[in-house]
């Protein structure tokens, strides 16, 4: 079966004071009060209308330094072997990110964020509201994280998924 091409476009691109892979927080939990920028190119500054109303973010990005991918990966959380579709490991067959990112305000072009666990220089492909009555689930299973949760604040990228 032929693979279908998707091709997106960026429309603006973080800017945050994670310079490197290493280090970084591996989820928003864990760089909370951490802050960053998202300009927003000139020409989707339009779409930004209404948007400082939400004080939550759903950032659609792209994993613009990961190459490749494993369909079996060791995530940070846990040694043990999983799935990459049961893990938020960046190496992924389409390396999408998503992180729900705190707005603080909108001047212009520029979106000042916080709570940020995203590469300086990433690519943005989306942005959308969040909102709590619509993407909170109140009863879920976590599967594997389960055990391994609490360690989500503290740890941080050691650049496996490069």
């Amino acid at each position: 079966m032929e693979e279908e091409k998707i091709e997106f476009r960026k429309i603006g691109v973080i800017r945050s004071p994670h310079k490197t892979p290493e280090g970084i927080p591996i989820q928003p939990v864990g760089a909370e009060g951490v802050k960053a920028e998202i300009e927003l190119l000139e020409e989707y500054q339009e779409g930004l209308k209404d948007l400082e109303n939400f004080s939550h973010l759903i950032v659609i990005y792209h994993f613009h330094k990961s190459q490749g991918f494993d369909l079996i990966v060791k995530p940070y959380l846990q040694e043990e072997s999983h799935g990459v579709f049961a893990t938020r490991a960046p190496k992924r067959p389409n390396p999408i990110g998503l992180s729900v990112l705190k707005l603080n305000k909108i001047v212009n072009n520029v979106l000042y964020v916080e709570n940020v666990d995203i590469l300086d220089g990433t690519p943005v492909l989306d942005i959308k509201p969040y909102v709590s009555r619509f993407d909170f689930v109140q009863k879920e299973k976590i599967g594997w994280l389960e055990n391994e949760i609490h360690e989500s604040r503290e740890k941080k990228s050691d650049g496996r998924f490069r």
